[in-house]
């Protein structure tokens, strides 16, 4: 089979392997999707903590092949079939650590995730165990359905929100967690007001169900005069109850806690290893619940779930193609920044929608 290896820096070298032996316990899953985000990218460029080599993809769909004996089947799980369609939870967690112990193993002392931490997705064919296939809705393409995980991540971080129907939240960055936040947060009721640097992104952000967008111009002030008055009067001149924080810019941060409601609460799910300046002052002042939001407490069938629902958003998030050959060429138009681009696709040889 063939596999695509991130080598060392910016290099990718495809390679032939022997096809992966079956476990017990375990599924031979055909990779047909792979979709690449912002860790990716800072995989590919030696920016990121693992260690090259390493075969990338962790947000991916398939079929399964074939399926190892001893297969368990939980109380009110789906047992799963050969031909099925599935989308796969990446992370491994040992289950023995106390975050582990107490249900948090999102954030287990020793995660890990397939395609970030050990070989992934962009491979033709892949083991994996049992309790980590996703059976993908019958309404939902194949395609599509490779953004079960990141959309997972995002219902993770509003979950962590507590968002009440009826109040205002704010989402700092309207890439594609944050639009999904957007997405998300228009269904359980919420007035969502988006912000963002490009405008594009901000335009696919009313179609998620943004009731307002602000446009950050960089170095002026924001809010600016003209939105100042919009936001004040959706939020009553109070703030919005709730800010996810979906660009890992540290100024964001910042202004997160500015903009925030008096016991509000702020979700920081971007991700970024720059050093944000944080007044002392504010978050007591205004009795603030700051958290951090990682990866998702096992939320990839809900992710599918909404994706299926919102059929016309998710076809609008995926804004390129690549065959697995040009993956390279993925990188690069990702690093280039040249293009408005949303979730970028690698189509597998054995790809498809269905």
């Amino acid at each position: 089979m063939l596999s695509a290896l991130t080598a060392s820096k910016e290099i990718i070298d495809f390679q032939e392997s022997a096809e992966p032996a079956l476990e017990s316990g375990h599924a031979l899953v055909r990779i047909h999707n792979v979709t690449l985000c912002g860790t990716d990218l800072h995989i590919w460029e030696d920016d990121y903590p693992t260690e090259l080599p390493i075969i990338q993809g962790h947000e991916f769909s398939g079929i399964v092949e074939a399926i190892g004996p001893n297969q368990a089947v939980a109380p009110g799980e789906a047992r799963i079939n050969i031909g099925d369609r599935v989308a796969v939870n990446p992370m491994i967690y040992c289950g023995a650590c106390q975050p582990c112990l107490t249900g948090r193993y999102n954030v287990c002392q020793n995660v890990g995730c397939l395609g970030c931490y050990s070989d992934g997705a962009l491979v033709e064919l892949i083991t994996v165990p049992l309790d980590k296939l996703c059976p993908v809705p019958d309404e939902l393409p194949l395609d599509i359905a490779a953004m079960g995980e990141p959309t997972s991540i995002a219902i993770q971080a509003v979950n962590r929100g507590r968002p009440v129907a009826g109040e205002v939240a704010l989402v700092l960055g309207s890439g594609p967690i944050g639009l999904l936040a957007t997405l998300y947060l228009t269904e359980l009721g919420v007035h969502v007001v988006c912000a963002d640097r490009e405008q594009h992104r901000l335009d696919l952000a009313v179609q998620f169900g943004a009731a307002d967008t602000l446009l950050v111009t960089p170095g002026g002030d924001f809010p600016d005069a003209e939105q100042v008055p919009r936001l004040d009067a959706l939020t009553g001149g109070y703030g919005p109850q709730l800010v996810i924080e979906a660009t890992g810019v540290p100024s964001s941060l910042e202004n997160a806690i500015r903009l925030v409601a008096s016991a509000g609460r702020i979700v920081q799910v971007g991700i970024s290893p720059r050093q944000a300046s944080v007044s002392m002052k504010d978050i007591p002042y205004k009795e603030l619940d700051l958290m951090g939001s990682r990866m998702s407490l096992n939320l990839i069938p809900d992710g599918l779930a909404l994706l299926a629902r919102h059929p016309e958003q998710a076809r609008a998030l995926m804004t390129h193609r690549f065959a697995f050959a040009d993956l390279q060429q993925a990188f690069r138009l990702m690093q280039g920044r040249t293009e408005k681009i949303g979730k970028i696709l690698i189509q597998m040889p054995a790809g498809s929608v269905t």
